[in-house]
């Protein structure tokens, strides 16, 4: 049964180290957003345009695994809503769906934000304190429940369907 790898986490918790190791491990392909939104746009957020990359990026996701290869998303996923619909999608394709979560303390955090910047800023994006403590804030972390995967909440009031929750969220999902 192929998997999705889904990486969890603020920026400098060592995702996209981790989502590399898990690509070679599991001949998986990974999709990184920054990857492309740097030599596309050359900014990390362009006027929605990553809400955009995200919905073909996770589309193609699912097109890879029914073709039977695993895959690495590794989009940070900030929010218990995007985490569950994205392993609803998975699963509905009876594929296996793989949290792969890495919490960072603040120190360590600012210390690997600081460390990317100086030796590849070609890879990354500035970030200010205000990204920081604006991704702090905004972060859900998940808990032990969803973390073991014993259950996806249904959408969020007023979506029938994660689907149309997910077209919704990421505009070229569909």
């Amino acid at each position: 049964m192929t998997t999705l790898f889904l990486m969890v986490g603020l920026p400098g918790a060592g995702k996209t180290t981790r989502a590399r190791q898990l690509a070679k491990e599991h001949g998986a392909l990974r999709l990184t957003p920054d990857d492309w939104m740097i030599p596309l746009f050359g900014v990390s957020e362009a006027d929605g345009k990553r809400d955009v990359l995200e919905g073909r990026m996770l589309w193609l996701a699912l097109e890879a695994l029914r073709l039977g290869t695993n895959v690495v998303v590794d989009y940070g996923c900030w929010s218990r809503d995007e985490r569950s619909a994205i392993r609803w999608l998975v699963e509905a394709e009876d594929a296996y769906f793989r949290m792969v979560y890495l919490p960072v303390n603040d120190e360590t955090q600012r210390a690997r934000i600081a460390h990317r910047w100086a030796t590849t800023p070609e890879e990354t994006f500035p970030m200010t304190e205000a990204d920081i403590l604006h991704g702090r804030a905004h972060f859900e972390e998940p808990d032990t429940v969803e973390r073991d995967g014993r259950t996806i909440d249904g959408p969020p009031p007023g979506w029938p369907t994660w689907r149309e929750w997910a077209t919704d969220r990421w505009p070229s999902f569909a």
